[in-house]
């Protein structure tokens, strides 16, 4: 990422400005209680997020009628999808590495499973849904199964594109050392595999979370997937859209995290722009 300068300053400037542009917009646009039917109302919004994070009741008044209730009740659903998604994303991205590592070294094995790979990969993967629920349950290991579906594939793709691109000069150059294949595997092909590793988790994290929510949406007992599927099915539009931001939000926070460790992993690799003054 660059330095933070004035450029970038101004830019998230007119990020926030634009939010604000949009929320006004919308709550002005929702007064007409058609439109509102559909696409909800934002001070709504904002009070089911109010209900289900805190435990605070608020009396009756000008915004909201009725009050709010301060259930507080989120967090099990919350805890749940997150849950589902953390398990995804670790499980994906491991066998997503093993099985890169695996058929960039060895030529054979990835000639003869090219078909079958390109072939799962092809497949939609909602249409899996029904099997998993099937093999496991409606309990949170159907919704994992389905998120590393979408995690797996990013993941191999980039690890063996990563493992393929070593330079043969470098590859020469260890074994004239008296590099033996683990010592290889350590010091040159993880390496280049795991940058490209790192280029794809902001990809996949976010896809856990996809695929953890739509398994949840297709059938489950607890998530925030859940919660909008109930809401969909009594056209409570606020809370499916409350479902949506709060799930983008959380989405943006694993992202974020996800930078973060890229940060610290990666501090050797040279920054945008540093390999040019060399």
């Amino acid at each position: 990422m660059p330095r933070l300068g004035l450029n970038e300053r101004n830019a998230r400037f007119w990020q926030l400005a634009l939010l604000v542009v949009i929320l006004v917009a919308w709550h002005i646009a929702s007064r007409n209680q058609q439109f509102a039917f559909f696409v909800g109302e934002p001070i709504q919004v904002a009070g089911r997020i109010w209900s289900w994070f805190l435990p605070f009741e608020v009396p009756p008044n000008a915004l909201f009628p009725d009050g709010l209730k301060g259930n507080a009740d989120i967090y099990l659903h919350l805890g749940t999808t997150l849950l589902e998604t953390v398990l995804a994303f670790g499980i994906g991205t491991v066998l997503g590495l093993a099985c890169g590592l695996w058929l960039a070294l060895a030529p054979t094995a990835s000639l003869i499973l090219d078909p079958y790979i390109k072939a799962a990969n092809s497949m939609p993967r909602v249409i899996l849904a029904p099997i998993f629920a099937l093999w496991f349950g409606l309990g949170i290991w159907s919704k994992v199964a389905l998120a590393v579906t979408l995690v797996f594939f990013i993941v191999f793709f980039n690890v063996y594109q990563g493992v393929r691109e070593v330079s043969p000069v470098v590859l020469a150059n260890a074994r004239m050392l008296g590099a033996n294949q683990r010592q290889l595997l350590r010091t040159v092909y993880l390496p280049s595999a795991t940058s490209w590793v790192f280029s794809s988790l902001h990809t996949s994290v976010g896809l856990a979370f996809v695929g953890a929510v739509v398994g949840e949406y297709l059938g489950s007992a607890r998530g925030v997937g859940y919660l909008i599927l109930q809401a969909e099915g009594t056209f409570d539009v606020n809370t499916v859209f409350a479902g949506i931001v709060v799930l983008t939000a959380f989405a943006l926070v694993l992202d974020g995290i996800v930078g973060l460790i890229e940060k610290r992993l990666m501090k050797w690799q040279p920054k945008t722009g540093e390999t040019e003054k060399l």
